[in-house]
């Protein structure tokens, strides 16, 4: 499965499939992917475990006593904790984020999901969430679990990526064609 997919490669790809299948063995690949979104939850939260996670400084058993401190104050157990603890104790803690990326693009592509980033100016209301979803299902003919950033330097407007395909709708692409086109007239 990780070969049919490109986002699915490298050291990341090989322990996101082992994952996902015994995961999907188990029948458990929801309650693993909302433990690992919450552990990625947690990693863009706190600067600390980010630099426990990167760090080379810290060997094994120091990242492994850290980590299962966080896991257990999480709530975080099962399948996903275990694989946690394997990435640890195998050097590969560095790698959890792109492990998690492509679990869930795994997790997206066995049930005819797709996933979408977004980045937008200012939070979306639900209702422009919900408009969103359904028109992207339109283009795709997939349920798209979207991902949303707020970037106010884009000024308004939107960008949406979904695979390789990007739509830019922002402001400050269109101030910026603008600009351009201005230069090349005068």
């Amino acid at each position: 499965m990780a070969a049919e997919d490109p986002s699915v490669s490298g050291v990341s790809g090989r322990y996101a499939t082992a994952l996902f299948e015994l995961a999907r063995d188990e029948k458990s690949v929801d309650a693993v992917k909302a433990d690992l979104d919450k552990f990625k939850a947690l990693l863009d939260e706190s600067a600390d475990l980010r630099r426990l996670v990167r760090s080379p400084v810290f060997g094994a058993d120091v990242q492994l006593k850290a980590l299962n401190a966080v896991l257990d104050k999480a709530g975080i157990a099962g399948i996903a904790a275990n694989v946690l603890r394997v990435l640890t104790a195998n050097r590969r803690l560095f790698t959890v984020a792109d492990v998690i990326r492509a679990f869930n693009a795994l997790v997206a592509k066995f049930k005819g999901e797709a996933t979408a980033d977004v980045t937008v100016a200012e939070p979306l209301s639900d209702k422009n969430l919900d408009a969103l979803k359904a028109s992207l299902k339109t283009v795709t003919g997939k349920d798209v679990a979207l991902n949303v950033k707020v970037d106010p330097a884009i000024i308004g407007g939107l960008v949406v990526k979904l695979g390789s395909r990007m739509v830019d709708s922002s402001l400050r692409t269109k101030l910026n064609s603008i600009k351009h086109a201005m230069k090349e007239a005068g």
